[in-house]
């Protein structure tokens, strides 16, 4: 094969020449020879060397692994593919998750009225908080659990404005009522998730602009309630271990009020604990109670000790003493 000088194997290759003076000039592609004149000459090895430049470029990799490749230098063919490989499964991890959040920045401006300036950079900015503890998986499935207790989510906030104005202690028996049902929401809407409940609490913390947001509470409401929920953490530690206490399942508020409304009616009409009405009623409430637990006998006994040994989580349960007792009555006749 006639040797080519740097113009003609630059139009062959559809090259320039400028390239194939810079691969000279790092040491990829050396020509073989140089004519008289002084002009670069290209030999059949130096062209199909250059082919294979092509290629590996075309598969992204960078000038330096290529060299690498060609020449046998320093690390093996298959180390520097796999670095290759490593770093592209990266960049797709990394593109899926601008494409998650784009989709919730989307899905956050284009709900409801048409976005304004002041709508798209709200939400540009509170995605980069939220960015900051959360990936856009993780976000997508808070944002969608969402619905599961946006009703009951507003009305809770305004007992607890409501117990604020009156001065109400965040370790009084009806401060702790109120964490104990913040807390179970909270509980269900992250699927019993303790370490995103961590990460969103110190989201809340460390991040002013995410509050009120997404349907989050005030300021002022997170640091009351934030106060009231270690008060009650405080106690049920003393009574559970972490993991244990991620067992815990949600039972929603209506079906407890539901029990002890029905007992209480059940006792002012004088009816027996051994009645027919109460026993079936205990039986109901002892299926909430290992709803509650997921059906672990010992997270059973520790609930009961609970309600009989702290005086606070006594009375911030949904059942009274008296109603307790009554039942706990049934329970054994049952």
């Amino acid at each position: 094969m006639q040797h080519l000088k740097v113009g003609e194997l630059a139009r062959s290759s559809g090259l320039t020449v400028r390239t194939l003076h810079h691969y000279d000039e790092i040491g990829l592609l050396k020509p073989s020879g140089r004519s008289d004149s002084g002009y670069r000459l290209y030999s059949e090895h130096d062209v199909a060397r250059l082919h294979g430049i092509q290629a590996l470029r075309h598969l992204g990799l960078p000038l330096s692994d290529i060299a690498q490749l060609l020449d046998g230098d320093a690390a093996a063919p298959q180390t520097i593919l796999t670095q290759q490989i490593n770093a592209l499964e990266r960049q797709i991890e990394q593109a899926n998750e601008l494409r998650g959040r784009l989709a919730l920045i989307r899905d956050d401006i284009t709900s409801g009225t048409p976005p304004v300036m002041g709508d798209w950079l709200g939400a540009l900015s509170l995605m980069a908080t939220y960015g900051k503890y959360f990936s856009a998986q993780e976000l997508k499935k808070i944002f969608e659990d969402w619905q599961k207790i946006e009703v009951q989510w507003p009305a809770l906030i305004e007992e607890v404005r409501h117990e604020m104005k009156r001065g109400t202690a965040p370790d009084s028996p009806v401060a702790q009522t109120l964490a104990r049902r913040w807390m179970a929401l909270v509980h269900h809407w992250m699927g019993g998730d303790f370490e995103l409940m961590h990460r969103w609490g110190e989201m809340y913390k460390n991040e002013p602009s995410a509050h009120g947001r997404k349907g989050g509470p005030p300021t002022e409401v997170f640091e009351f309630m934030q106060k009231a929920a270690d008060v009650r953490l405080a106690f049920l530690k003393r009574h559970y271990t972490m993991e244990e206490l991620g067992k815990i399942r949600y039972v929603p508020e209506e079906a407890w009020r539901d029990v002890q409304a029905r007992a209480q009616a059940l006792m002012q009409q004088g009816k027996p604990a051994t009645g027919r009405a109460a026993r079936a009623l205990a039986a109901h409430w002892s299926g909430l109670v290992d709803q509650l637990v997921s059906g672990d006998a010992a997270m059973r006994r520790k609930l009961f000790e609970l309600q009989r040994n702290e005086p606070l989580a006594r009375a911030a349960s949904p059942i009274s003493p008296e109603v307790r007792a009554y039942l706990l009555e049934a329970l054994k006749i049952s």
